[in-house]
């Protein structure tokens, strides 16, 4: 009976000092080129970019950015057809950025 019980507490001490998983969620958003430079910075994974794709995702209560680079149209599944962010002619690039918890 005392083994049973030095066991279980043993098991439960070594289950709770386990790391936690870290949530991790990756999202695709468009590269838009709206004059402001932020762009070039999230598409190059430069590190200007970096509090950029950290406010994305404190926004969606993410702690931080992980990694952020330009993603192509072929790398993104499940997605919107390719013509729907087409517009006068010219198509989005595409950001990926990673953000945990």
């Amino acid at each position: 009976m005392r083994l049973c019980c030095v066991l279980a507490v043993l098991s439960f001490a070594a289950a709770s000092s386990a790391p936690a998983q870290t949530e991790r969620r990756v999202f695709i958003i468009p590269n838009d080129a709206g004059g402001y430079g932020v762009d070039r910075c999230l598409a190059t994974g430069a590190s200007c970019g970096t509090a950029i794709a950290t406010a994305y995702c404190r926004a969606r209560e993410f702690d931080q950015a992980l990694s952020f680079r330009k993603v192509e149209r072929g790398e993104i599944t499940g997605a919107a057809p390719a013509s729907a962010a087409c517009r006068s002619g010219g198509c989005d690039d595409f950001v990926a950025i990673e953000c945990t918890r």
